[in-house]
């Protein structure tokens, strides 16, 4: 479906849509762009020099094995595979997705005949605009997941996850530090950006600033362009209306928790003076059972007790060994 042409307000491209990321990351007169982003991730005996690109699609060794379809898929000169992905919301078994795809650069490399099973290094990078449930409590942004030993240390160094939790990322541009700081900023801040601030003077970004402008789009870029732009808002607008809508429910629940818990406890409340009333004062250890019960247990207890002469018919009915009446 094609969607009406309308000038956009920003004036540079948002990385996190499909096409943005593409344009400044996944084309040949760009690859520099996306060397420099790589390096500030990669460890020192890792660090590309130059890189080319692959065919983002991969097929299974059969027609019916599935196929994975990257973001970019490049490699280094030295032979090192790099998967390059943008998510932008969660979804179920992200991981075990991560690990698929990282399972075909792998097994590209068999070769027919003698082979003597040499690999080179995988890398998976995500650009993740979420966090992940169990890295809630974290302020780690980056993430290396590596496979390792029960003593935690690394068995094989040629395979690594890297996962870069973006919205925990909360420097403005005065707190920048690093390179690897320009570059995350960026990633959360271009669209708005109405120039080009002191920190980005590099020539790097300086090139960037010039591929990622919307006014060097052409007609037909820029109309593709806001489709992707379109996507990504609905996408964020589901996102969010699902939080919202989870804490709304979680609100409501709440409150409804705590007024069944309010009349539970009154209605102990009102037990415990009727108990002492028929039977005595309890015991710290009969009080502790008594305040234990469920609030359809207290409801059934307060109609027994009328039945109740002493202490022990109580013991008998927590134990139940009596059936009183409920009439």
């Amino acid at each position: 479906m094609a969607y009406p042409f309308y000038p956009l307000k920003e004036r540079y491209v948002n990385l996190l849509t499909d096409f943005g990321f593409k344009r400044v990351f996944g084309t040949e007169p760009n690859k520099g762009l996306l060397v420099d982003f790589l390096n500030t991730l990669l460890p020192p005996y890792h660090k590309i020099q130059a890189l080319s690109y692959k065919s983002s699609e991969n097929v299974g060794n059969t027609p019916l094995d599935r196929k994975a379809i990257f973001d970019i898929y490049c490699q280094g000169e030295n032979g090192d595979r790099f998967i390059v992905e943008i998510q932008k919301a969660k979804q179920n078994y992200f991981k075990d997705r991560s690990v698929f795809y990282a399972s075909f650069p792998i097994q590209e490399q068999a070769l027919i005949g003698e082979w003597n099973f040499k690999l080179a290094p995988v890398y998976s990078i995500g650009v993740l605009d979420f966090v992940f449930d169990d890295h809630k409590n974290e302020s780690t942004i980056i993430h290396t997941v590596e496979l390792k030993d029960q003593h935690c240390n690394v068995f094989y160094e040629k395979l690594k996850f890297i996962y870069i939790e973006l919205p925990k990322f909360n420097k403005t541009i005065e707190e920048l530090e690093s390179h690897q700081d320009k570059w995350l900023y960026l990633f959360r801040h271009l669209p708005e950006l109405e120039d080009q601030p002191q920190p980005f003077q590099d020539p790097i970004f300086l090139q960037l600033f010039d591929i990622a402008e919307i006014a060097n789009f052409s007609r037909n870029e820029q109309t593709v362009y806001q489709n992707s732009l379109k996507y990504y808002r609905d996408m964020t607008n589901v996102v969010n209306t699902s939080r919202m809508d989870g804490v709304k429910e979680g609100l409501n629940r709440g409150r409804a928790e705590g007024r069944a818990e309010g009349r539970a406890a009154g209605a102990r409340s009102l037990l415990n003076r009727m108990l002492t009333r028929t039977v005595g004062d309890l015991t710290a250890d009969l009080q502790a059972k008594v305040n234990e019960l469920s609030p359809d247990q207290v409801e059934v207890l307060g109609e027994a007790l009328l039945d109740f002469s002493s202490v022990d018919d109580l013991l008998e009915w927590l134990n139940g060994q009596v059936e009183w009446p409920n009439e």
